[in-house]
């Protein structure tokens, strides 16, 4: 997989403020680069972590700076955004 920034969001569970401002921040700093990818790690536990990370990737003003999302089939811990 090309270059691809990795994020990993383990410790952010409580707070949806902090794991919004990650997510931007990655997107935001991958697009400067030039990267290919940005690899989100929410972890596989319950779930919880990744559905807030997913929503916040559907808000209008993030969808523009990437082209498509998929979990990971065979790791539902890994999120991967494609810019």
């Amino acid at each position: 997989m090309g270059r691809t920034l990795m994020v990993d969001l383990h410790g952010m569970f409580r707070s949806d403020r902090e794991i919004a401002k990650t997510v931007r921040s990655a997107l935001f700093r991958a697009a400067g680069q030039k990267l290919e990818s940005v690899e989100l790690i929410p972890g596989k536990g319950s779930g919880t972590l990744r559905r807030r990370v997913l929503a916040i990737l559907e808000q209008p003003h993030l969808v523009k700076y990437y082209r498509r999302v998929e979990t990971d089939p065979g790791n539902e811990g890994r999120i991967l955004v494609y810019l």
